[in-house]
């Protein structure tokens, strides 16, 4: 580094006068920039010549990230979700609209719809924190939207417990570690350019180790993670999804308000038990199940590899949506890993059917339950005629 050598001399005063005005100036000036320019965090035209200005939020630190950050007024956020607390698992959509901000109850006002994997639609109103977008009790939530607040917290906003704001460095070798036992430490590990149906975001991808490797995606800019892909923790078995997750959708303005479209669900459906050992695979005929008829339901009884399983001992209940009991049968068989049910429905509507797995080879299950819910529609009238 070169250093200029200013050598001022007493028989000089002149050139000292003047070399003392051009100090005092540029000190003034640059006193002048900081205090219009930087202390409102604006870059102008007259600091540095641009013809454009823009605001730099007071907490903006690209290397630092927090749920919630870059988040603004009238933007929303819409993703695909699969929680293995939630709708059996089975994945389904949520928009949060972040409509306002209220300054005094220092929350964001977000509405927020619902749509399943039959298309049925839910509404309510999140108010979310502004520290970590936690739901807030004054949030108007129906009954039908609690199950899905929850999926929510235990995967959108679950990061929260180690990154509320202020956040923490994108490059920190650690975050926090799992709480539990055998649970490594949650850190950045790498950055990946990742594919979203929202579009390809470049992310830092968080990482942690419980019985596999855990992954979350995150773009510095985003306030919720772009993509998840978790695993529960169990003992036996290959583990089922936690929570996984995907932005599908990011806009500015109200969002396009989705109606109910209800589906029925087509054969055959798989779901996971709790625990992760077993699967358990329903088909029914007809496609379409009808009131007044017989409807034949096969049931696959697999390992957690989906090999078929068999001398399965299973408890099979079919009740409507009021809890009322349609058929309860214990101690039902599948030697070969399969078994039959028949069914006829006298009222239209939904339908929920719990089997258990209760013994395998002789083996109980235990104080272990292993058990999946399938929800199925039964046709009305109309429908029934429709088809004929």
């Amino acid at each position: 580094m070169h250093f200029v050598n200013f050598t001022i001399a007493k028989s000089k005063p002149s050139f000292i006068k003047e070399f003392s005005i051009i100090i005092l100036l540029t000190l003034l000036t640059t006193s002048a920039v900081l205090s219009a320019g930087f202390n409102s965090r604006t870059i102008g035209r007259r600091v540095f010549g641009i013809s454009s200005s823009f605001s730099i939020p007071s907490d903006y630190n690209s290397n630092v990230w927090y749920i919630g950050k870059g988040v603004k007024s009238n933007s929303y956020y819409t993703f695909k979700i699969q929680d293995h607390d939630t709708n059996e698992g089975q994945p389904f959509t949520i928009t949060l609209y972040f409509k306002d901000f209220n300054k005094k109850g220092n929350y964001w006002i977000v509405p927020v719809n619902v749509v399943d994997d039959q298309g049925k639609v839910v509404n309510g109103t999140f108010h979310l924190s502004t520290l970590d977008l936690s739901v807030l009790g004054t949030s108007s939530i129906p009954s039908e939207m609690k199950p899905y607040r929850s999926a929510y917290t235990d995967s959108l906003q679950w990061l929260a417990s180690f990154v509320p704001r202020p956040g923490q460095s994108l490059t920190a070798s650690y975050w926090g570690k799992i709480a539990s036992i055998g649970g490594s430490a949650i850190s950045p590990s790498g950055s990946a350019r990742v594919k979203v149906p929202a579009g390809t975001y470049d992310t830092i991808v968080l990482t942690y180790h419980k019985g596999v490797d855990n992954h979350i995606w995150i773009n510095k800019d985003l306030p919720y993670p772009v993509k998840a892909e978790t695993y529960a923790d169990v003992t036996t078995g290959d583990p089922p999804i936690q929570y996984a997750f995907n932005l599908q959708a990011i806009g500015q303005g109200q969002p396009p308000i989705p109606k109910s479209h209800m589906q029925a669900p087509k054969p055959p459906l798989t779901l996971q038990t709790g625990r992760g050992t077993y699967y358990i695979q329903l088909l029914w005929e007809p496609k379409i199940i009808q009131l007044g008829k017989d409807t034949k339901l096969g049931i696959i009884f697999m390992d957690g590899s989906k090999s078929i399983i068999k001398d399965v001992s299973y408890s099979f209940k079919v009740t409507d949506s009021n809890g009322n009991i349609i058929k309860d049968s214990k101690d039902q068989k599948a030697l070969d890993g399969t078994s039959t049910q028949v069914l006829r429905f006298t009222k239209p509507g939904p339908i929920n059917i719990l089997i258990s797995i209760d013994a395998v080879a002789g083996q109980a299950t235990g104080d272990f339950i292993e058990n999946v819910e399938f929800h199925l529609p039964v046709a009305g009238p109309s429908l029934n005629s429709a088809k004929q």
